[in-house]
Order: structure tokens, then sequence, then C-alpha cells
């Protein structure tokens, strides 16, 4: 029996969707005025023709899209109601890095086995929306071997898998008119390679939290949290509270550029934010996560990602 994507494409929206070998990450601001939102506006809705266009030409290439619309954006869309934990992300500020706050009205997740699909179709989305946007962040990112950042380590372990996945990525009835859809946080780290690698590797695992090689978990030492521990988020009732990331390595070698693109998809948008305090502020507080100390944030947009049908709906 043959599956139904060697049929047809993969449809928008489809947060759950396989990791991919290749994606691009494009991030642009919508300009200030009605036509420039309602033409862009008609351009999201019909985000399903354009990867048809595209994914059609290779099935095998499992070509997706998803859209994120920001906070400022949705309040130009004048619709009467807003996802409950939708709001801009917010700066912090610990004790030694920072976590920046970047524009971004909207966000186009690409996702396909092919390079070359992930750069047809954005330059169709782009061709399409045309002078009403301004690119704010623009990154083609790469699987690296099994699934390892930049600096060596699996990247992804703890993702949530089988009915957990729709779970912790996808908002539930506690917000039905929003239901299915999701928020998503993105930030683009740059790597510092060079001081990375000065560190034996028991150090860079007991950042990590985990073994360089075998990817085998590992306790905390007496001394500091491991990045492992910092973004596990247990709730008070003694409940784990997952995310499902998609992150990818980016890079150009001749400009000495390395780097990792955070993305994560959350039912509820305050988990990635804890993540993202332990991280930068510390647990307890000045004991930051020591991964900053080589890998620095140069973005940070949160998004909501509406279920397919609400984003053809936008179109009306």
């Amino acid at each position: 029996m043959s599956n139904s994507r060697d049929r047809v494409p993969i449809e928008p929206q489809n947060i759950d969707a396989p990791l991919s070998q290749a994606a691009v990450f494009l991030v642009v601001t919508v300009r200030a005025g009605a036509e420039a939102m309602k033409h862009a506006r008609g351009v999201v809705a019909d985000i399903s023709g354009l990867v048809r266009t595209v994914g059609f030409r290779d099935l095998q290439g499992r070509l997706s899209c998803n859209v994120g619309i920001g906070s400022n954006a949705w309040d130009r869309l004048g619709r009467p109601t807003r996802p409950a934990q939708l709001r801009n992300f917010a700066e912090i500020r610990g004790p030694v890095h920072i976590a920046v706050s970047t524009p971004g009205d909207l966000l186009f997740h690409i996702r396909a086995d092919r390079a070359d699909m992930c750069f047809e179709l954005e330059r169709l989305v782009l061709d399409a929306l045309g002078d009403t946007v301004t690119v704010m962040d623009e990154v083609q990112g790469f699987r690296y071997f099994d699934t390892r950042d930049l600096l060596g380590f699996v990247d992804g372990t703890e993702n949530p898998t089988g009915d957990s996945l729709q779970q912790a990525s996808l908002i539930q009835g506690d917000d039905p008119e929003f239901e299915a859809g999701s928020y998503v946080v993105v930030q683009k780290y740059m790597h510092n390679l060079t001081n990375w690698k000065t560190l034996p590797i028991a150090t860079q695992e007991s950042i990590i939290g985990r073994t360089k090689l075998e990817n085998i978990e590992l306790d905390d030492s007496d001394e500091r949290k491991s990045h492992k521990s910092l973004t596990t988020i247990v709730d008070a009732d003694g409940i784990e509270h997952d995310i499902l990331r998609d992150n990818m390595p980016f890079g150009r070698p001749g400009q000495s550029e390395y780097g990792t693109y955070f993305i994560a998809y959350a039912r509820n948008l305050w988990v990635i934010e804890k993540m993202l305090q332990n991280m930068f502020i510390g647990v307890p507080d000045g004991e930051y996560d020591r991964i900053l100390d080589f890998s620095t944030p140069v973005t940070g947009t949160t998004f909501f990602a509406p279920s397919n049908s609400m984003l053809t709906a936008l179109g009306d």
C-alpha cells in the first residue's frame, strides 16, 4: 500500500511533519497600511497553492511549509479574538548574556528533503509578497550527519513522539477557537567554534548534559546544571512539559559563520519562555546555561501558527 504522501504534497501547517534534510527559515515584516496587510494575508491564505506548485515536482521531496503570524501582525488582521498566549518575544537580560528580541510579522518555515525545493518555494513566496514585505532574516539550514548540531552533539533527542507529540505541540481544547494551532519561537544562534573546540570533551559533555559520541544522558555535576536540565520544565504538580524542536545547523565556512537556527513549537508558549528564562537567568539565579558562552542569539521572535483551515480563512 502506498503512503498518501506519495500521492499529494504535505498539507501546509503540518507541525508534526517528519524532520527534513533541508529547511529555509524566512522572517519578514509587512509594510504599514491596510492594503499591504490585505495583500500579505491573501498570500499566506493561499500558501497551499504554492506548496502544490513546487511539491508535485517530486513527491518524495516531502516539501512542506508552516506559516507563523506575529503578535503585531495578528492585531492588523482585524480578527475579533486572538490566541490566548500570543505576545511579542520579550528580551531576557541575564547576568552575562541577553536573549534579544527582533521584529517579525510572518514566519515561513519551509522544509523538504531537497534544498532546491526549499529554494523554489521561498522564491515563489517572496515573488508573491512583492514589495509589501521586508526580509528581516533568511537562513538556509541543513541536516548535519546524524542530526547533530555544529557543536558536535545530537540535537532534538528529547522531542516528544507518538501521541505525546501533538499533545506537546498543538493547542488543545483549553483555547478551542485556536485548537490545532501552535506557538512558535525562533532564535538564530551564532557559535564560536574556535573557543568551543578548546574545551576538553568531558567539559563539553557536562555543559550539554549528554555524551558526545553515544548521546547518553548524564547526571549533572554538583557545580552547575547542564543545558539538558535547564531546558527540562516540570511544573508544581510534577508534570513535565515538552516542546517540539526542529533546529537546523547553518553556516558559511568562508566567512567563519557557524550557527544553529532554533525553532520550537509548543501547545503552551510559557513552556518555551520558561526554558529561555532558565538558560539566560540561571537556576539558581546567576548560574546560566554555559552553552551561551559559546552560542550567541542574534534574533528572537514569537509567532502563532494557525491550523490550515484557519490560515485559509484569512483570505475571506
